[in-house]
């Protein structure tokens, strides 16, 4: 008999990549050069020649046992040392390999760290808006996703909400910053005053309350944002990266779990991620990739484009009339729609070929999502459809 449960969310699949799925096919009737699709957060630019050039020598140099043979459960020691250091380096926080662990990218590392801290039935809070595939990677293991309502003056946090939901079966905050879909980046005040709630709530309830901080953006920051660490502000940080965004490599599904070394019983966490894995089936990722990364750890791929994108989209947006949070990472923009429907938005702006992202499954109902990684070229070509849009379906921009 099939597994009931995933049958039921065949009705309920990503509307992202429904709206993707729907760009492509577009694009092959009238060119997809001519498809407006901010629908898919699939980076760009690509990844920095250096990388490629170090995929070639490992290939020309080292033994193919090695770089396609499986690499040990808790990732290549060099390549964990290589992070370390790093991280360390960067951040001034003491990590040792002993704290890393090599995962297939930040849904990996997700994977490992809720099951790390959470047992069936235990809450762990996040705050809208929100990536949608967090209730998957929560609701599947037992445990509750429990959404914060969202703060949409700044989308920073809704405190007042937020201690109205925690509570003690409260085992992990996720928090997601810079943030997608809204581009935001939590600032220093805004951590501080979140960690210093969980320190008060852990000695309340006696218990842990971990911070899971989901960080693939981590490098995609704006010129003038107070983006810190948020590993510096709460010994009990769990870290999740991933190098898809950074370094333009999606596909390559490569990141890591680093947990504070101020957390207690941190090396036994990264211990206990080697035998998840093998309940999940994230075992080992690619040894080539592992390799590879570890050896541009300090670099990016070309990643100005977003930021200029993000001032033209702004400008634009705010120009015609739509209500909108200014991001400070990320490639997303998150406006409020022109009608309070964000489904019924989104599906007349198909007509101007615009593939826009409704917020209701970002937890944010009213506002809509634009992935901007694209051109820069297209994106101007894409406001004259957006203008058009506006006028003939909402009369905007307003006339005094």
């Amino acid at each position: 008999m099939l597994v009931q449960k995933y049958k039921d969310m065949l009705s309920g699949k990503s509307v992202i990549r429904q709206l993707s799925e729907f760009a492509a096919a577009r694009g092959a009737e009238i060119g997809y050069e001519n498809v407006f699709d901010y629908s898919l957060g699939n980076p760009s630019v690509p990844a920095p020649r250096d990388f490629t050039d170090r995929m070639i020598h490992l290939l020309a140099t080292r033994e193919p046992v090695e770089l396609h043979g499986y690499s040990p459960s808790l990732g290549i020691t060099q390549v964990r040392e290589a992070v370390a250091v790093s991280l360390e380096k960067r951040f001034g926080i003491p990590y040792r390999k002993e704290h890393i662990f090599m995962t297939s990218g930040a849904a990996g590392a997700l994977a490992h760290a809720i099951r790390l801290v959470a047992q069936p039935g235990d809450e762990i809070l996040t705050f809208a808006p929100f990536f949608p595939e967090y209730h998957p990677y929560v609701d599947l293991t037992g445990a509750v996703l429990r959404v914060v309502p969202p703060d949409t003056e700044r989308f920073q946090i809704n405190f007042e909400a937020f201690e109205e939901l925690l509570g003690e079966k409260t085992a992990a905050i996720l928090i997601n910053t810079p943030n997608n879909p809204s581009g935001v980046v939590y600032s220093t005040a805004t951590l501080e005053r979140l960690t210093n709630i969980l320190r008060k709530k852990q000695k309340e309830y006696g218990h842990e309350i971990y911070l899971i901080s989901d960080e693939p953006y981590r490098e995609i920051v704006f010129e003038g944002e107070d983006a810190p660490c948020v590993s510096w502000f709460y010994d009990n940080t769990i870290m999740c990266y991933s190098f898809s965004k950074s370094l333009s490599l999606p596909g390559e599904r490569i990141g890591y779990v680093a947990v504070s070394p101020k957390c207690r019983d941190a090396e036994t966490m990264i211990q206990m991620c080697g035998q998840i894995s093998r309940g999940i089936g994230h075992n080992c990722p690619p040894s080539i990739i592992q390799l590879a990364v570890a050896q541009v750890l300090e670099e990016t791929a070309d990643l100005k484009v977003y930021e200029n994108n993000r001032n033209i989209l702004y400008k634009e947006l705010t120009d015609i009339g739509f209500t909108c949070v200014k991001p400070g990472g990320t490639f997303y923009i998150f406006p409020k729609a022109l009608e309070e429907d964000a489904g019924a938005f989104c599906q007349k702006a198909l007509k101007y070929d615009l593939v826009l992202v409704p917020g209701d499954t970002f937890g944010a109902p009213g506002y809509f999502r634009m992935a901007y990684c694209m051109e820069t070229e297209k994106v101007q070509r894409s406001l004259p459809a957006l203008r058009r849009f506006a006028a003939e379906e909402y009369g905007y921009p307003k006339r005094g």
